[in-house]
């Protein structure tokens, strides 16, 4: 099943937001997911040890270090429908690792910052991996923390900016909503909020549900491409 990493090596970048958010959806169309924390600060780990787990649709796989990923992908890649990687928002001999073990790499960048260090060294090493050694490995860059107010002029400069790399973004931003952030404090999977405490949260639903459609499509497309490059 497919195997998606999220990657930025810069901090505060909505990672782990987009990961949770993902892997929530999943779970909410009765996919079993398969969540691996590389993360030395554990917060996907410590929220989905906090939350209810919806009986046996997800696994967490914690303290995973760059010397058992490859074992801890491998053997849980087959049991799961989707296998999805939190990896550090640091620079780690795990980004390598991981990007040669995904089928998709997913690289969240804020879209007010496109000086986003941490999404441009992901970038860069794809790119010399395409252009040195002939292995193209399929990604893409999500917005995140979009201003809700300014997304399309935001989106506009982003993805002009990122064409000019033949960089993919998707079309589906992530919006900065009030119940993306309650879900950490709550502990709770977005759908099974109360709306009456909730605000806006039928938008931030559907803006899930749109994120996870189009990395669903992307990933279950990456697994048939070839890796390798003709000369």
């Amino acid at each position: 099943m497919p195997v998606i990493s999220f990657a930025n090596t810069k901090g505060g970048a909505g990672k782990t937001t987009a990961l949770l958010l993902l892997a929530t959806e999943l779970i909410r169309r009765g996919k079993t997911v398969c969540v691996v924390d590389t993360d030395p600060q554990r917060w996907i780990s410590r929220w989905f040890e906090g939350a209810s787990a919806p009986g046996d649709k997800v696994m967490l796989a914690t303290y995973v270090t760059a010397y058992t990923l490859q074992r801890t992908i491998e053997e849980n890649a087959p049991k799961f429908d989707y296998v999805l990687v939190d990896l550090p928002g640091s620079q780690s001999p795990l980004l390598a690792t991981a990007i040669g073990l995904s089928d998709h790499i997913l690289i969240p960048i804020q879209g007010s910052s496109m000086d986003a260090q941490g999404g441009a060294q992901v970038l860069e090493i794809l790119a010399y991996l395409d252009q040195r050694a002939n292995i193209s490995i399929p990604h893409s860059v999500v917005l995140s923390r979009v201003n809700s107010m300014i997304t399309t002029r935001s989106m506009l400069v982003v993805k002009g900016l990122l064409a000019q790399r033949s960089v993919h973004v998707l079309d589906t931003p992530l919006i900065e909503r009030a119940p993306f952030r309650d879900m950490f404090d709550l502990k709770t999977y977005l759908h099974l909020m109360d709306p009456a405490k909730a605000s806006n949260l039928d938008k931030a639903l559907a803006n899930a549900a749109a994120f996870a459609d189009e990395v669903i499509d992307l990933a279950e497309k990456s697994r048939q491409k070839p890796r390798i490059r003709a000369a």
